[in-house]
């Protein structure tokens, strides 16, 4: 069996990470992980492999221990007569400021900080201590919020300034080389949040299936994503020649020659589409499927012209026009002609999934779950709620409302026509054909998000399987 060390070794090399000259940061929580990759990087500078010249220790202020963590992280690098850049920030209140989730916000402060250590240190790149388990982890959040092959690649052993070391390392791997060294860390006691969606993949999903699926399925998963990964530097390189021969702009407009789209093979394609869509909406909204597939049919003579996140998509003449609108005229659903002036919009939802509605600025999102969790839903927080899963079908969709829209509310026999509980909650006329609503299959109300659950919806035993609808700001704030 392959040593921890040699496993670093062998990922090092094979991604040509670092040199004899290479000068590193090692990012450190205080986690097992990232001590174990401090002393690992440590070893491999003693021996002349690489320079490891300092630590970096990011307090994101969360915990109640998180100053024990950051003293823990300063003792690590007394320990190695190495000086430890650290930093701190109110990333919850970032995150509030700027209508992003914790998560969001985490990382974006801490990734920013890193960049800083490297810079004063002097580095070269910065080393962080993500395993082949994280990446199995991300392989799968990724694959159920619907990625396509760049998401699927998942981590990259290299991304610019940021290495990954231990990406061929398991965490009880790791465990036991500091187990071996007498190596103390800290314990994370949020690992035990399953809210958090990373958490939950690795407390519940794949513990199941490695139960009842795969025993190998840390090591199926992380194979897979390099397989990915490999796939995307080949289609990523065939995606730039294309668009290079494919594309021009036009003073507002981008162009692009239908001909070579629809005589692309599929994937490239796509890809190019997804590239230049998103470039056209500023980078800043997600370029849905649906979006990207109006796109490709037009090239084929296909379907009409349509409106995407922050831009017109048509077919004039031989070429696929991309032309960029500022956000309030952006993102309503793409229909067979002109989208009509009322701004209506219907999206598929799948179970679990989310929607993106930027011309809104809301996400809807759904997540199967066993049973009901023990915190219902009230009346009070129409953000969240929980429906019965047996009612909803195989998927859900999300649009605006139509007219003859009604759902039951205030028992068995009550029935309330929206345009009347609209009127009742006073809610504001200019508004009212923006709020999303949930439907099944059927086209039946099943929640109008942010105000009111259809009672026929509603879970009457904590034994039923369920599925929690979420509503939030995009960006993660609610």
């Amino acid at each position: 069996m392959m040593h921890v060390e040699d496993r670093v070794r062998r990922t090092i090399r094979r991604g040509a990470l670092a040199t004899p000259g290479t000068r590193v940061v090692a990012a450190v929580s205080g986690g097992p992980d990232s001590v174990a990759l401090v002393h690992l990087l440590r070893g491999l500078h003693d021996a002349g492999e690489l320079q490891l010249v300092a630590l970096a220790h990011f307090n994101h202020r969360l915990r109640p221990d998180a100053d024990a963590d950051q003293d823990f992280c300063v003792e690590v690098g007394r320990g190695l007569a190495l000086p430890v850049l650290h930093e701190s920030a109110d990333v919850r209140t970032l995150a509030r400021r700027e209508h992003r989730s914790i998560e969001d916000a985490a990382r974006t402060a801490r990734h920013a900080f890193f960049e800083r250590a490297r810079a004063l240190a002097g580095a070269d790149v910065v080393a962080l201590g993500h395993t082949r388990d994280d990446q199995a982890e991300t392989f799968l959040l990724r694959l159920l919020r619907g990625a396509g092959a760049r998401g699927l690649a998942s981590m990259h052993p290299r991304h610019g300034a940021i290495i990954r070391p231990l990406l061929d390392c398991r965490r009880h791997q790791l465990a036991a080389y500091l187990e071996k060294h007498g190596l103390a860390s800290v314990h994370d006691v949020s690992n035990a949040d399953v809210s958090i969606p990373r958490n939950r993949v690795r407390a519940e999903l794949l513990p199941f299936l490695k139960e009842r699926f795969n025993p190998s399925v840390v090591e199926v998963l992380a194979d897979t994503a390099e397989v990915a990964r490999e796939d995307w530097i080949w289609l990523n390189g065939a995606v730039d020649e294309m668009v290079k021969r494919a594309s021009r702009q036009d003073g507002e407009r981008l162009l692009i020659d239908a001909a070579a789209l629809s005589g692309a093979p599929t994937a490239v394609a796509r890809a190019a589409l997804q590239r230049l869509m998103t470039a056209v909406s500023g980078g800043r909204h997600t370029v849905s499927f649906e979006s990207v597939e109006g796109a490709l049919e037009l090239s084929r003579g296909v379907g009409g012209d349509f409106d995407a996140p922050r831009q017109r998509v048509q077919r004039i003449g031989s070429d696929i026009v991309l032309t960029g609108r500022p956000d309030a005229g952006k993102g309503r659903s793409r229909s067979s002609g002109s989208a009509p002036s009322s701004g209506d919009f219907r999206y598929a939802l799948s179970i679990p999934g989310e929607v993106e509605l930027s011309e809104l600025g809301w996400v809807v999102s759904a997540e199967e779950v066993a049973m009901a969790p023990k915190c219902a839903t009230t009346d009070a927080d129409q953000t969240v709620v929980t429906v019965r899963r047996d009612l909803c079908g195989a998927a859900l969709a999300v649009r605006n409302r139509r007219p003859g829209d009604r759902f039951r509310l205030g028992g068995p026999g009550g029935r309330k026509k929206l345009q009347d509980f609209f009127v009742d909650r006073k809610v504001d006329r200019r508004v009212r054909d923006r709020v999303p609503l949930v439907v099944d299959e059927g086209d039946r109300l099943v929640w109008v998000a942010g105000h009111v659950l259809n009672d026929e919806f509603r879970v009457t035993d904590p034994a039923q399987a369920v599925i929690i609808l979420r509503l939030k700001g995009v960006g993660g704030a609610v």
